[in-house]
């Protein structure tokens, strides 16, 4: 395979897809400066969608936090948290604007199929179209413990029984048939008989007999997006999903993503352009490379703070380390054996054993760089997948991705709201729409129409 090979072909008039994903907890934010908008307030959440709509953008995403996060049984202080549930938000969302898709975090794990698929359904129709389902799943027994399920599901079945559950609910999206209702008042009676059919689902998993409540929207049912790189989570989304987020942002890795996921998508029957891949990534831009540089790095220095520094090694040590200088050296005293603390919700299950060996290389790597708690912090965190630059460096590189295949657009992860988006709308679209790579107004209005996916 060449390393162009993206599983479709180019494509020199292909437009860039934008959604923007509003996390539901985590550093992301920050929270401290004095610009970033109320967490908790509908008119946050009204500004941004209005300013993404004005910005013709094709979503916008709410995640999905079903615990705040603590540290050492404590609520982590340190987190932008407490938002209202997604679907009541966007519901709200729906009413005050006209096309921008609306976008909800739930999840497999700790909801029931007929009763998750029916408030869907609701937000798709009083939305004309627009609503989109974002699939996740957990494993977790501390997530769990808030709804009696603690350790209820091991972690290798997750993907399994979210097949189970959208699979029962796209049969109950669809299972209304078209001439269901009565199309006048001189009918014999307001619906079809046999227009409702029983969707009945009989497993260790999923085990339901239900009855849609509600018909389907213009757009067929909601979209299905869905988020992973591991096995379980890319099967799942070539068998379902209509979009798929991925943390491929830099070009190589993003073009072996599309390969592989086209070849799954026709392992099950399904054509290249079924799906569009939206990787997530930040977004910091400066009037010159230089200025947008120095942006990123004071951005990174906020999110991985001092304070955060500390908390961090409070997770691996499972010791107050609140008396220790964050621009000191590393903590002189032996961590705990117990493994992992998983409230802080972020824990994968490679990192769930190990953490005495993680901690004895996170000692010879400070002591051969001579790093403070602080730098070891910042040294052994991620970079978040960002495109850093100008508005004119972006769109081009952009432009490059969307026209290769190797993915049809992003999903934004801002830092500071609204100013961080309305600078993509402001100086990003523009250059976008300049090189005829981003729609210079909606062609439809339906999410799925925006997407430019096929019908149902």
């Amino acid at each position: 395979m060449s390393s162009i090979d993206t599983g479709a072909p180019h494509d020199p008039h292909a437009h860039v897809h934008l959604g923007v994903f509003y996390t539901g907890v985590g550093s992301q934010f920050i929270w401290s400066d004095p610009g970033l908008g109320d967490h908790q307030s509908i008119e946050t959440y009204l500004e941004i969608a209005r300013l993404l709509e004005r910005g013709l953008f094709d979503a916008f995403f709410l995640g999905e936090g079903l615990r705040v996060r603590e540290n050492r049984g404590q609520v982590l202080e340190l987190d932008v948290a407490g938002r209202p549930d997604a679907i009541t938000q966007l519901s709200a969302l729906a009413a005050a604007t006209d096309r921008i898709g609306l976008v909800a975090t739930q999840n497999t794990t700790y909801n029931y199929p007929a009763d998750l698929a029916r408030r869907l359904a609701s937000l798709d129709l009083l939305s004309d179209g627009r609503a989109g389902w974002n699939i996740v799943t957990t494993d977790n027994a501390w997530t769990g413990a808030n709804f009696r399920h603690g350790g209820w599901l091991e972690h290798e079945r997750r993907y399994e029984r979210a097949t189970q559950f959208v699979e029962a609910a796209k049969a109950l999206w669809g299972s209304w048939s078209a001439d269901a209702i009565a199309e006048s008042a001189e009918a014999k009676s307001w619906a079809a008989a046999g227009a409702f059919p029983e969707v009945v689902r009989r497993s260790d998993l999923v085990n339901l007999r239900a009855t849609a409540t509600l018909p389907a929207s213009r757009q067929g049912r909601p979209v299905l997006f869905q988020a992973g790189d591991s096995d379980g989570g890319r099967e799942l989304a070539a068998t379902h999903a209509d979009v798929v987020f991925s943390a491929n942002t830099t070009f190589e890795k993003a073009v072996a993503y599309a390969a592989d996921l086209r070849a799954r998508l026709a392992r099950h029957g399904r054509g290249a352009d079924s799906l569009r891949i939206l990787p997530g990534a930040a977004v910091v831009l400066g009037d010159t490379e230089a200025e947008a540089q120095e942006k990123a790095e004071w951005i990174r220095n906020e999110q991985l703070s001092a304070p955060r520094a500390i908390a961090f090694l409070e997770q691996y040590w499972g010791s107050d380390l609140s008396a220790y200088d964050p621009h000191g050296p590393l903590p002189d005293i032996e961590p705990t054996d117990a493994e992992l603390d998983p409230s802080r919700g972020t824990i994968s299950i490679a990192d769930r054993t190990g953490k005495l060996d993680r901690i004895a290389a996170w000692r010879t790597l400070a002591a051969e760089k001579n790093l403070s708690i602080l730098g070891l912090y910042r040294e052994v965190s991620p970079r978040e997948r960002s495109f850093v630059g100008t508005p004119a460096q972006i769109a081009d590189l952009w432009v490059h991705y969307v026209r290769a295949r190797a993915v049809d657009g992003f999903n934004l992860t801002p830092y500071l709201l609204p100013s961080s988006l309305t600078d993509v709308v402001d100086k990003l679209v523009p250059e976008l729409q300049e090189r005829g790579a981003y729609r210079t107004a909606y062609q439809g209005s339906t999410l799925r129409e925006h997407l430019d996916l096929p019908p149902i």
